[in-house]
């Protein structure tokens, strides 16, 4: 009889990226992880077949670290799933909104639900995940904690839900993407295609305008390009980008090759050739 197939996560059950991987991949078994590293491990060693990693938020901007882990990880992105986040605040039973004196989340969800905690009063706890946060309030069974977790949380560790969907902002969605060990790019029609890739620019004058004209003079739309250190250098960049297109595709094709011409040697790497997620045609309109 073959095995389960599994999707690694971040976080512990009840987690938003839990969410994600039951409503994305409902045939496959949930595999919690404590850190991202452990999720890509988890992929790598054959432990799982697929990862759910998240990458960005429409609030809090980009996830810390997966930028920098992608690059070396030796798994490729295969699709993206976006997931609306809804916040909920948590506690025990005995606990209501006058007692709570503290709320403990992942740092991402305490700055998606900055409104409601000035408004109460909280004072705020970075842990390490929303459900994390969850077990360890019900663990505590103390009134004055609370945690900012997800639906799924409050039932998992049987918390009262004290106020509904604490986020900020409504359009508060999480881009997440899937990696596998296998590289399988999407087919180049008829779906609408993301092509992500890293690369480093020559150390030069206007370096990244020549990397970026090929772009623009094929018509390539660039939907994210995001900048971080390499090895602590300050001359050493390297980027981050999707973009609109498939490889195969001969405008794509061109712009790629004007963009090794002027980077760094061997830094142009193409991480992942996907669906774009119907998700994107709400907000392309």
């Amino acid at each position: 009889m073959s095995r389960a197939k599994k999707i690694a996560y971040q976080g512990e059950p009840g987690a938003n990226s839990h969410l994600a991987c039951r409503n994305a991949y409902p045939g496959y078994q949930p595999l919690p992880s404590p850190t991202f590293e452990d999720a890509f491990a988890a992929v790598r060693s054959g432990g799982a077949d697929l990862a759910m990693i998240p990458i960005e938020n429409s609030v809090a901007g980009r996830v810390a670290d997966i930028h920098h882990l992608m690059p070396t990880s030796r798994l490729h992105i295969v699709a993206e799933y976006f997931l609306p986040v809804r916040h909920q605040l948590l506690a025990p039973k005995s606990a209501t909104l006058k007692t709570v004196k503290s709320v403990e989340s992942h740092v991402q969800a305490l700055g998606q639900c900055r409104k409601i905690i000035r408004r109460l009063g909280l004072k705020p706890i970075v842990a390490a995940d929303t459900a994390g946060s969850a077990r360890e309030v019900a663990e505590r069974n103390d009134p004055a904690c609370a945690a900012i977790a997800s639906e799924l949380a409050a039932k998992t560790y049987k918390l009262k839900i004290l106020k509904k969907n604490v986020e900020d902002e409504k359009h508060n969605t999480t881009r997440f993407i899937v990696l596998s060990r296998q590289a399988k790019w999407a087919p180049p029609r008829p779906r609408k295609t993301i092509t992500t890739f890293v690369f480093q620019v020559r150390n030069i004058p206007a370096a990244l305008y020549k990397a970026l004209g090929g772009f623009a003079t094929n018509g390539i739309n660039m939907s994210k390009l995001e900048s971080y250190m390499v090895n602590g250098s300050f001359s050493a960049t390297q980027f981050y980008a999707d973009v609109d297109g498939h490889p195969t595709d001969p405008a794509l094709e061109r712009a790629l090759e004007e963009l090794a011409f002027v980077s760094q040697p061997k830094t142009l790497k193409i991480l992942g050739v996907y669906a774009a997620h119907r998700f994107r045609d709400t907000f392309a309109k």
